[in-house]
């Protein structure tokens, strides 16, 4: 994809954001999965590590090398006219001008990165460090001359035993991502709790990402609550999982069903 395409699509992610309330990034793993949501109307997508690793036989949590991962995301991102942003996850260890190079160069345009560092035992960065790298990856991105759209993503609810317990530090956290260059702000696993997703929508100016369940969940509800994006994580394709077990079991052969022939 050329730079000019490339810068085009990310202005538009930005745009989208702005025009949608909440923007929904439907969550695909492969070009089949990316052409079916943008032929449904979607205006962006979103690669997740998840559902990418599973696709590919490989492990979440950075099981895949950077290298990897940019290979599996060029037919995908080629394969839409719609800008996609991917889940890098805590950055496979690149420093951030080298993520955000990679990521322009298959023609990526928005990124989410956690804090759980999963190179390195699988520690949580302290606030600053989180906040730090993501400067650095504004910074990379202003550098490049992409406006690539960054999603600061926060695990201190999924690694709580009480999520209400970090909540205070969770904010913080939010909120020095927001003040180091973040576009949006991603704290997983509290989709289903109202008090905490109102809590945080209103503690930061810039757009809150939650993850969805595409048949369990209600966009009304998300809106409600104040969220701005809305993403599926590896949801949409456990579902898919689901819906095809379904279809396939009644084709499943049981014992007995098969008869030797005569003679």
């Amino acid at each position: 994809m050329d730079f000019h395409t490339t810068v085009e699509r990310a202005q538009r992610l930005k745009q989208l954001h702005a025009e949608y309330k909440p923007l929904v990034l439907p969550t695909v793993w492969d070009a089949w999965s990316a052409r079916t949501a943008a032929a449904a109307g979607f205006p962006a997508l979103t690669v997740g590590s998840h559902p990418l690793a599973d696709s590919r036989g490989a492990d979440d949590q950075e099981g895949q090398t950077f290298e990897e991962v940019l290979a599996a995301l060029r037919p995908i991102i080629a394969a839409v006219d719609v800008p996609v942003s991917v889940d890098l996850e805590a950055g496979y260890g690149q420093k951030p001008e080298d993520l955000v190079a990679g990521l322009i160069e298959v023609g990526g345009v928005g990124l989410n990165i956690e804090d759980t560092v999963h190179s390195e035992g699988g520690r949580v960065r302290s606030t600053q460090e989180h906040a730090s790298y993501v400067a650095g990856l504004r910074a990379a991105a202003d550098d490049a001359g992409v406006p690539v759209w960054v999603n600061g993503r926060t695990d201190l609810f999924l690694h709580a035993e009480d999520a209400s317990d970090v909540l205070d530090e969770a904010i913080e956290r939010l909120r020095a991502l927001e003040q180091a260059g973040a576009d949006s702000v991603y704290p997983v696993r509290i989709q289903d709790n109202d008090d905490l997703l109102a809590a945080v929508t209103g503690a930061v100016a810039i757009p809150v990402n939650s993850t969805a369940h595409p048949v369990n969940h209600d966009l009304e509800r998300f809106r409600r609550l104040g969220v701005g994006r809305i993403t599926y994580g590896p949801l949409l394709q456990l579902a898919l999982t689901d819906a095809i077990k379904g279809m396939l079991g009644p084709w499943v052969p049981s014992t007995g069903s098969h008869r030797a022939s005569d003679g």
